[in-house]
């Protein structure tokens, strides 16, 4: 075969492309669709959200008693920042009595109940306000400030 031989080139047969399965027009409606459902859910979802938010309910609660507790939700939030600095006191100085307590003065009966006098009661109720102030104190509106 010769180097200079012509080279001939077959132009390609003209056929239509294959149909689509699915009409182009039914995938954008089914697109259409999901995006529909698609807020849908995230509507519900944020409605279940604000169903389960206590704050709301501890909101309504304060506004219900407004009138005759007027800004306790403020002073609430005025006094958590202490009680959580007390809190945390407590609990700083009871983690320094331990670690420096022997393991075995702690099994010592009368050493676990002076322990458990000067802590646990103090920490539990200490605790307890905490969780009953704190609600309250995120509930309240953020501009209002107690005036007695």
């Amino acid at each position: 075969m010769s180097m200079n031989a012509p080279l001939y080139v077959v132009p390609p047969t003209l056929h239509p492309p294959p149909e689509p399965a699915v009409p182009v027009r039914e995938i954008v409606d089914l697109l259409r669709q999901l995006i529909t459902l698609q807020q849908e859910q995230l509507n519900l979802v944020k409605s279940q959200l604000a169903n389960q938010d206590g704050t709301n309910r501890w909101r309504s609660f304060l506004a219900r008693w407004d009138s005759e507790f007027p800004n306790l939700g403020a002073a609430c939030k005025q006094t958590v920042p202490a009680l959580e600095r007390a809190y945390l006191s407590l609990i700083r100085e009871l983690t320094e009595r331990v670690m420096a307590a022997d393991a075995a003065e702690l099994d010592d009966e009368f050493v676990l109940g002076e322990f458990l006098d000067r802590y646990g009661i103090r920490l539990g109720q200490l605790g307890n306000i905490l969780g009953q102030l704190t609600p309250l104190a995120e509930a309240a509106p953020p501009d209002s400030g107690p005036t007695g």
